[in-house]
């Protein structure tokens, strides 16, 4: 399975790994709804992810906005594969993560 999730004490961290295509966005759409849902903050780590679709990047950025409106931390770390994936599809940066990491000049 891409999608995983590990729960800390401190946080909770979703896994993408492999190729993370439309099919893989439901999954991780009910991980963010409960981590969001959670009192701690949320984390996802797409360091292993090959191949990330447009749905996916559009979860990660709705689920950017809503950890923003619950006040919550919200992070991704990500690979150049996946920067590279967010910018491609129109992206100015990858959801979750400060934009510098998607600074291209």
């Amino acid at each position: 399975m891409p999608v995983a999730i590990e729960r800390q004490e401190t946080r909770s961290i979703i896994r993408l790994e492999g190729e993370c295509p439309v099919g893989s966005a439901m999954d991780l759409k009910n991980l963010l709804v409960e981590s969001l849902n959670r009192d701690q903050p949320v984390e996802v780590d797409l360091t292993g992810a090959r191949e990330i679709g447009i749905s996916v990047l559009q979860l990660l950025w709705a689920a950017e906005q809503e950890a923003a409106r619950r006040n919550k931390v919200f992070g991704c770390l990500v690979s150049e594969e996946a920067i590279s994936a967010a910018y491609e599809a129109g992206f100015e940066r990858f959801p979750g993560t400060s934009g510098t990491e998607t600074s291209r000049g």
